[in-house]
């Protein structure tokens, strides 16, 4: 994620609810990073922070009344869109959310999504009963399907006192997610075109891997590593938000289950392997699992204890299944399929080198390990892609970059397939 928001217009609108200070924060980093924003202030939302406060920040006029003969006539609700090149709805209320759901039109914020033209992104933020309420997850599948972006939301401790998901995201999560749809929608023609809307893969199934797997040593012990599924976890949440069928096959993580994604929970390598095999057939599989190479032959029935002699337990291994090579040359084989290779050192070859070995169609490589290079439990990626006639090096961005930036090549792959297939046609 190199490139930075200068001379980008950004249209913030900032919504009922707690989270609403945490929008002061997002228009400092935008500001910082270039970008001129402008802001739409609900009455919900002035209730939690003033406009003095938002129009001090964003060195602009702020915007509070449909009705307002003064605003309407020096800028109005449809220029307000249409001099965007994106809008931003942060903290975006489950009332808001309702509202553009069903195309209402009761405000300025709500008048003016209506009207807009332009590429909106959405930070949720709710208490968790109405986050996981049937109609607030219609409202959201709907803006979905109509290629709204989304940041969030978070699981945590909220200002009720309760705890769940429905927390709104971080300043600097929501500003990555901005950045990452800049690179998404970047042209070698402008620094910064319009963000353009998701292209939707509705007719298609994809299977992604996300996590680590653990392998039991005794009932106490096990071998596992570092992964902790945020990058599968984005990629499986961007094609879904493009449209696919997704499953999300998960080892042990502390992390919610993606939005709109059939999530299976798994263990071991074994179990991820008979749970990627019930999810076939499909379009596409993406192995972004950190799968255990190994397991115990025999894992002990009981805790290993130490004995007075201090011998030290000899452990016998054997491998476990690969189940990318598996993916890749099953009777059922998903018509792409995308590895990870994640190495500590001579990244590009040993990619290289696994992309022939296990027969698949892409490889994203990326360093682990280092002090500057810990990537597990990061927020942030350094990813290369490879295949059989490109390497591509995407730079350092968030995870969620990576997954749109994967979701955007795997949607370009098929458009061309259905493209060769039509001229064939002809």
């Amino acid at each position: 994620m190199t490139q930075n928001l200068k001379d980008l217009s950004i249209l913030l609108v900032i919504s009922g609810g707690i989270a609403a200070y945490k929008s002061l924060e997002l228009i400092r980093l935008l500001k910082k990073d270039g970008a001129k924003v402008r802001c739409i202030l609900t009455e919900g939302g002035s209730h939690f922070v003033t406009p003095l406060s938002v129009s001090a920040l964003c060195e602009e006029p702020v915007y509070t009344d449909l009705w307002s003969l003064k605003d309407e006539t020096e800028m109005g609700h449809i220029r307000l869109s249409r001099e965007a090149d994106l809008i931003v709805v942060a903290p975006a209320s489950a009332n808001i959310i309702a509202q553009m759901a069903h195309g209402l039109a009761q405000d300025l914020a709500s008048t003016m999504l209506l009207a807009a033209n332009k590429p909106i992104l959405i930070a949720p933020a709710m208490n968790h009963a109405m986050w996981v309420n049937d109609a607030t997850c219609t409202n959201v599948n709907s803006l979905k399907n109509r290629g709204i972006k989304f940041a969030g939301p978070e699981e945590g401790d909220m200002a009720c006192g309760e705890h769940g998901p429905g927390r709104m995201s971080e300043p600097g999560t929501i500003f990555d997610r901005i950045k990452g749809l800049l690179d998404e929608g970047m042209t070698g023609d402008s620094p910064h075109p319009l963000i353009t809307s998701s292209p939707h893969l509705k007719s298609l199934r994809a299977l992604v891997t996300s996590g680590p797997t653990y392998e039991s040593l005794d009932p106490v012990r096990f071998i596992g590593n570092r992964s902790s599924g945020k990058q599968g976890h984005a990629i499986a949440q961007a094609l879904a938000d493009f449209g696919a069928d997704v499953t999300l096959v998960s080892g042990p993580t502390a992390l919610p289950d993606p939005f709109g994604v059939r999530t299976i929970r798994v263990e071991t390598a074994q179990e991820m392997l008979a749970a990627c095999e019930a999810a076939l057939p499909c379009d596409i599989a993406v192995c972004a699992a950190a799968v255990s190479d190994w397991r115990a032959s025999a894992p002990a029935e009981q805790k290993i204890k130490k004995d007075a002699e201090g011998t030290i337990p000899q452990l016998s291994l054997k491998e476990n299944p690969d189940i990318l090579y598996i993916l890749s040359h099953h009777a059922q084989r998903p018509a792409l399929v995308a590895g990870f290779a994640a190495e500590t050192q001579g990244v590009l070859e040993h990619a290289k080198g696994k992309l022939a070995r296990k027969g698949c169609d892409w490889i994203l490589a990326n360093q682990v390990g280092g002090d500057d290079k810990k990537v597990f439990g990061e927020d942030e990626n350094h990813v290369y892609f490879i295949s059989a006639k490109t390497t591509d090096d995407w730079g350092a961005m968030s995870k969620s970059a990576v997954g749109e930036r994967l979701t955007q090549a795997i949607a370009d792959y098929f458009k061309a397939i259905k493209g060769q297939m039509n001229d064939a046609a002809e």
